[in-house]
């Protein structure tokens, strides 16, 4: 009898577990078909790992060029080198052999290498490079640049070799940019080297030991020893947007090697708003225009455009705004808006908050107004017009009692 009850128990508990698998491969299906896919239904992009490089003349030049399928269905990508500098040799390959295409799955990225050879005769300077990438049926069209920049060799002995992996970086006029160098002893003995640099009027450029705080000027270096330094330059907040270059300069007796940094600026956006008298607050009459002038500042470097003007008001108020619109404000340039408040015929007596923002391109500004509506100076004098009646007639009243 227990070896029956036994078999009877494992034979429900079995079929239990069937049951409950089998109950919850529809709520697991049912859980993956609300996670919605978010992704395009075709899209690619093209990139080179390492943008900018820096090797000295006549090394080659390897860099993973990197191929995303970002869409829901598999892409065949050719790849194709659009442009390249004169004197090199160029292909895109793998380990072992040039291709032209390459398959990725959807949701997936392949790699592959580009590959550049100079020619002996090649000068030290800056080489620009552009490969083309489409999909098969030519609907996806995709690009990206590489840029080379060769150096001269720098001598086995009596000379310093100074490097750096990203000699140009970009960003707004109030980010702090930091640059790494990478210092070598070649003079063939241990000596100090000094650090100097050059940047615009009123920017800061300082020297520091890598994930340090403190500043330095210089740095003793053994021979052959090499050791890396970061040159922090914090641009004038009122730069312009254009490209700034920054020579630095490493000397130690008569060696010396030079580094050209550039720092390429973006501008930063920003609107101030202020009244001319600075006072927030203005008094009128309902169904009666107050006025009160704005002033507008570009305090940014970057020119902000389509400058416009909004109203948050009481109902059946009316906000108007001369210019309705600035077209453009230059950095550091102010532009005066007449502010027109009308409040409703209905309004009552009292103080209302009426807000006004004022938009642009990647900055915006707002002032709260406070706005007393007062009564009209006609009603004044209709009531001390009344007033006067009054004791006029109470005057009379008292003269006729007064005669009986």
């Amino acid at each position: 009898m227990r070896i029956e009850s036994a078999k009877a128990i494992f034979g429900l508990s079995v079929i239990l577990i069937l049951c409950l698998g089998t109950s919850l491969v529809p709520l697991g299906l049912a859980q993956e078909e609300k996670e919605e896919d978010t992704r395009p239904e075709r899209g690619i992009s093209v990139a080179f790992e390492y943008p900018e490089v820096i090797i000295p003349k006549g090394d080659d030049v390897s860099v993973d060029l990197i191929i995303k399928n970002k869409g829901k269905r598999d892409e065949n990508v050719y790849l194709r080198i659009a442009s390249a500098s004169p004197g090199w040799e160029t292909k895109i390959k793998t380990y072992s052999f040039a291709v032209t295409s390459v398959h990725v799955p959807e949701g997936e990225d392949k790699r592959v290498t580009f590959f550049a050879r100079p020619e002996k005769d090649t000068k030290p300077g800056t080489y620009e490079f552009q490969v083309d990438a489409r999909t098969e049926d030519g609907e996806l069209k995709v690009f990206h640049g590489l840029t080379i920049t060769v150096q001269e060799k720098e001598k086995e002995k009596g000379e310093i070799e100074l490097t750096t992996s990203y000699p140009v970086l970009k960003g707004p006029s109030d980010a702090r940019f930091e640059f790494s160098l990478n210092v070598t002893n070649k003079t063939g003995r241990e000596d100090t080297f000094n650090l100097a640099a050059r940047g615009p009027k009123e920017w800061q450029i300082n020297f520091k030991p890598p994930y340090e705080d403190k500043y330095i000027s210089s740095l003793t270096l053994k021979d052959d020893e090499g050791r890396g330094v970061n040159v922090q330059v914090t641009p004038d907040r009122l730069s312009k947007a254009g490209e700034y270059l920054i020579p630095v300069t490493i000397t130690a007796g008569r060696a010396r090697a030079e580094a050209e940094l550039k720092v390429i600026i973006t501008g930063t956006y920003k609107l101030e708003a202020v009244t001319t008298t600075e006072l927030l607050s203005l008094e009128t009459e309902k169904g009666r225009p107050g006025n009160i002038s704005v002033y507008v500042k570009n305090a940014g470097s970057a020119t902000i455009h389509d400058i416009e003007f909004l109203s948050i008001k009481p109902e059946n108020w009316k906000v108007d705004f001369k210019p309705e619109k600035i077209a453009s404000l230059e950095p550091g340039s102010i532009e005066q808006v007449e502010v027109s408040i009308t409040p409703a015929e209905e309004a009552l007596v009292g103080d209302y908050a009426v807000g006004v923002s004022i938009s642009g391109e990647k900055s915006s500004d707002e002032l709260e107004l406070r706005v007393t509506v007062k009564t009209s100076a006609a009603w004044g004098w209709i009531g001390i017009g009344i007033i006067v009646l009054v004791i006029i007639g109470l005057f009379g009243l008292f003269v006729s009692l007064g005669r009986r």
